[in-house]
């Protein structure tokens, strides 16, 4: 009873903020996988063989932490990086030393006559073979989260009073496509064929968010991710980005919102230039998780009163600062960002050498405050 009341007591400190409302203090999320590993001295090759690995591994420095409002994800495999880039990833203890950090590789898996194969095929039956054939071809089968034990992270995590709160991630068709036919061949493609991009890209749209959503919502996550790091108004032109990026990014966080979903909107890299287009979404409905890149006080001149803003305690603070430096920024954020419509968090994952004591500085400033 105990747990489920703590359980119920950080989920409904995280819904206020979501929407808007005031709450007793700001609440704070962690977000990590090679940290922990890293900080329960767990070799990297053992974290990510199972998922039941790394459940087990993410708990364990959840209590060496000393808690915090919930976890952002609550499990963790390197080939589900493959359903949202679209690219192979290299695993320690397969192609990497036991303790390197998983990577995803940029090559060029998808040609320029797989955007017929798509138009002809559909999206699923095209993406399904994809992964099989290209993607997943030559990576042992017994790593795949497909071919292990199912687990049920949501209920563990809920069992110790700990809320999950991404139930899946959803690409867009500009990310996938940066993954599959790798930055450098894609960005070609938007100037030599954009009429077939596009019309390809519509031809996905339908299928990018309802099963990601059907399956958070049967398992009771409360959101689901909608990731955009190369679709990044830093790296795109505004016409660019106006045709290829937003129409598809915002049908998906409609749909996910539509569905009864908090869209974590999920967005590395530098967003200043487009933040004003997330008041077209509905109010009190997106979490806008910024990575460091984004200037958050910008994000909350503009998305003030409209959406809840995330983040965004610096990687490099994380690992090469002081307990003290942690504190004084994060209470910084609070007071500047928050304390309403603002979570503290990390800027994106917690980094792998981080120091324990940072990471304890950052639960302490949200419980304080």
């Amino acid at each position: 009873m105990e747990e489920k009341t703590k359980f119920n007591r950080r989920l409904d400190r995280i819904l206020k903020a979501v929407s808007l409302e005031k709450t007793d203090r700001v609440p704070v999320v962690l977000e990590y996988a090679g940290f922990a590993a890293n900080v329960t001295q767990t070799p990297m090759s053992e974290f990510v063989k199972s998922q039941k690995n790394a459940i087990q591994t993410m708990l364990r420095a959840y209590e060496l932490i000393g808690g915090g409002d919930a976890i952002n994800y609550g499990s963790y495999s390197p080939y589900a990086l493959c359903y949202i880039f679209g690219a192979k990833v290299r695993v320690p203890g397969v192609e990497l030393p036991e303790n390197d950090e998983p990577q995803v590789v940029e090559s060029e898996l998808m040609n320029r006559e797989d955007y017929d194969r798509i138009l002809e095929a559909g999206w699923l039956d095209f993406f399904e073979g994809f992964l099989s054939e290209r993607v997943f071809n030559d990576a042992p089968q017994y790593l795949l989260p497909i071919n292990q034990e199912p687990v049920e992270d949501f209920k563990l995590w809920k069992d110790r009073g700990i809320p999950i709160l991404q139930g899946g991630v959803i690409s867009s068709p500009f990310e996938l496509f940066c993954g599959a036919r790798s930055l450098e061949k894609f960005f070609y493609d938007l100037v030599d064929m954009p009429d077939k991009v596009e019309a390809v890209m519509d031809a996905m749209a339908p299928y990018m968010a309802e099963r990601v959503c059907q399956s958070a919502l049967k398992s009771g996550f409360p959101t689901v991710w909608v990731g955009g790091w190369r679709s990044a108004p830093f790296l795109i032109s505004p016409p660019m980005w106006e045709r290829f990026v937003w129409p598809y990014l915002r049908k998906i966080i409609l749909e996910v919102v539509d569905s009864g979903l908090i869209a974590l909107l999920h967005l590395d890299s530098n967003w200043d230039r487009e933040l004003v287009r997330f008041k077209e979404l509905p109010k009190g409905k997106l979490i806008v998780a910024l990575d460091g890149e984004t200037d958050i006080h910008k994000a909350k001149e503009i998305l003030n009163g409209h959406a809840c803003i995330m983040g965004d305690v610096p990687a490099s603070m994380f690992a090469f600062g002081t307990q003290d430096e942690v504190y004084n920024y994060c209470k910084k954020l609070i007071r500047e960002i928050g304390p309403d419509g603002f979570i503290l968090q990390s800027g994106c994952d917690i980094p792998t050498n981080a120091k324990l004591e940072n990471v304890q500085a950052m639960v302490s400033a949200a419980r304080e405050s």
